[in-house]
């Protein structure tokens, strides 16, 4: 019998739950964390999306001519993006856990490539 999410996905999903919960004030927990992990680019980050995408075929990773400017410019797009959801999260609605519902049960490939992408 095949299992429809795998653990990372219940754990990811279990934590977005909190934050759609707590995430009705003007702080956007998720965003937050996400402009940490941008920034810091901590192990554990890396290591979750991995296990997030167990048993899904993953496209070889392209080396650019130049992957120190390539993470870089990938790591501002991600923080601008997460300080647009951020912005956008101080509405009544939380909208950030629902974007990441979304990405956890579909696991798109262009997220695994932005993930690795800001690890370089």
């Amino acid at each position: 019998m095949k299992r429809f999410l795998n653990p990372a996905q219940m754990k990811c999903l279990a934590v977005f739950s909190v934050f759609a919960v707590i995430g009705f004030g003007p702080i956007s927990p998720g965003c937050l964390i996400g402009m940490f992990v941008v920034i810091i680019r901590p192990l554990w980050f890396r290591t979750l999306i991995q296990n997030l995408y167990t048993g899904l075929a993953l496209p070889q990773t392209v080396i650019s001519t130049d992957p120190a400017k390539q993470t870089k410019q990938t790591r501002i797009r991600c923080f601008l993006c997460l300080l647009g959801l951020f912005i956008l999260d101080i509405a009544p609605v939380p909208v950030t856990p629902v974007v990441a519902f979304g990405i956890i049960l579909s696991r798109p490939l262009w997220f695994y490539r932005v993930a690795t992408g800001v690890y370089g």
